[in-house]
């Protein structure tokens, strides 16, 4: 996205005389929302706009001039792809696939190639861009902080071909090695537990309240209420009780990369 919409909000925000505190407060956002949005990080949900024309008085334009957004993801995870640009911590658990930040492009395009009804390679295409844009969060050497839980069926189940699952075990390997990422994998021996319903990402902010994204087949849903949130929080934690340690977790990685035909 260009800073051209964002610097015309600056503007209007400062010819109004309002630091960019005072504006959230009265837009009912955030002020790290209001620096994004400024500086060409983040586009408005057409809700967000429709309130900053109202507070700066300038009719419809910031709602009828919305940049055009290239990201390629399902509607019902859009919220939550913006929201995770901007955590300090993100704690993800899967079931099935690896989490997509943690995704290699060759696992990524497995996992999009499953896709029904099917999608042409420049569709693919666009959403395996998405997705691994989405991984330079990881590029910041300290934020945010990401823990993944993952399921042992994560790591077992072929995703693509051996080869790619072995690449994508020995990168998980190497971002625990490098300190940048905590994993710990819960095994078959652990049973049952409440997780298994679906896939979880709790996030964590500066300066707004955490919230929660669960996802199912075909369908997510982003949680705010503080209750649901923490509810969906002590699940993760009991779940995570469970789990092996961070060393013994990536022994599994190591062991199963091997298995896959990588000495990782």
């Amino acid at each position: 996205m260009t800073s051209t919409y964002g610097d015309w909000l600056k503007q209007q925000r400062e010819t109004a005389g309002l630091t960019q505190q005072e504006l959230a407060d009265a837009a009912v956002m955030t002020r790290s929302h209001i620096s994004h949005i400024e500086a060409g990080r983040r586009i408005p949900s057409k809700e967000d706009a429709r309130r900053l024309d109202r507070v700066l008085n300038t009719g419809n334009v910031l709602s009828s001039f919305l940049p055009a957004e290239d990201a390629a993801v399902a509607d019902y995870f859009e919220a939550a792809r913006l929201l995770e640009q901007q955590a300090v911590m993100i704690r993800e658990f899967a079931l099935s696939f690896v989490p997509g930040i943690l995704q290699t492009e060759r696992y990524a395009r497995a996992v999009l190639g499953t896709s029904f009804p099917p999608v042409g390679e420049k569709e693919c295409d666009r959403r395996l861009v998405t997705r691994l844009e989405r991984a330079k969060i990881l590029d910041d050497p300290v934020t945010p902080a990401v823990w993944a839980l993952l399921d042992e069926a994560v790591l077992r189940r072929v995703v693509g071909s051996p080869d790619v699952m072995a690449e994508q075990l020995t990168h998980l390997v190497r971002l625990v090695e490098s300190g940048r990422v905590r994993v710990h994998v819960v095994p078959y021996g652990a049973g049952a537990y409440q997780l298994l319903q679906g896939m979880l990402t709790l996030l964590w902010f500066e300066d707004q309240p955490p919230v929660a994204y669960s996802e199912g087949v075909q369908v997510g849903k982003l949680h705010d209420s503080p209750t649901v949130v923490t509810r969906l929080q002590s699940a993760y934690h009991l779940a995570l009780s469970d789990a092996l340690s961070l060393k013994e977790s990536l022994a599994v990685l190591k062991a199963v990369a091997k298995e896959f035909g990588h000495d990782a």
